[in-house]
């Protein structure tokens, strides 16, 4: 598990561009075999945070919402581990992830909607909840979850150390 522990807790993101600055942040830490787990509501910044942390890997891009595909491969373009996102959205159990045959040993994975399911992967894992502060999505246009609102981001190390 390669991320500074100094990254472990709560983060306030004001902005999109903070939340992808964040992932970068993050990303440039992360070696292969590292699996980071996302949750959080629609509309919370999980792929923006991946999208950073995809420029932080130095992985070809661009790094967008894998829903219809589950899962996308990201190679990298300057010798590091690639970035598998994995959107487990519209999978039913631990099992069809499980089927995807991710390569968890010599890549970055992050499993969007992945609580619940994704922890049997790996001994250890980064979980990164993501929210938007109560209130930010109710009435708020669909074409709009990804503006600049407030969220705030816990990471926490899970697993063996």
């Amino acid at each position: 598990m390669s991320v500074d522990p100094a990254f472990l807790g709560r983060h306030e993101i004001a902005t999109a561009a903070s939340m992808e600055q964040l992932g970068f942040r993050v990303g440039e830490q992360l070696e292969a075999g590292d699996l980071l787990i996302l949750t959080g509501p629609l509309g919370a910044g999980k792929t923006t945070f991946t999208r950073g942390l995809g420029e932080g890997l130095g992985v070809r891009g661009p790094v967008q919402s894998p829903t219809f595909v589950i899962a996308r491969t990201h190679p990298s373009l300057v010798g590091r581990a690639p970035l598998v996102h994995v959107d487990a959205y519209r999978l039913g159990s631990a099992d069809e992830l499980d089927d995807l045959d991710l390569d968890l040993d010599r890549s970055v994975v992050v499993v969007e909607w992945g609580r619940g399911m994704a922890e049997e992967l790996a001994g250890a894992w980064w979980d990164i909840e993501l929210q938007r502060p109560v209130g930010t999505i109710d009435g708020a246009d669909p074409e709009n979850l990804d503006s600049d609102a407030p969220r705030v981001v816990t990471i926490a190390r899970k697993g063996e150390s």
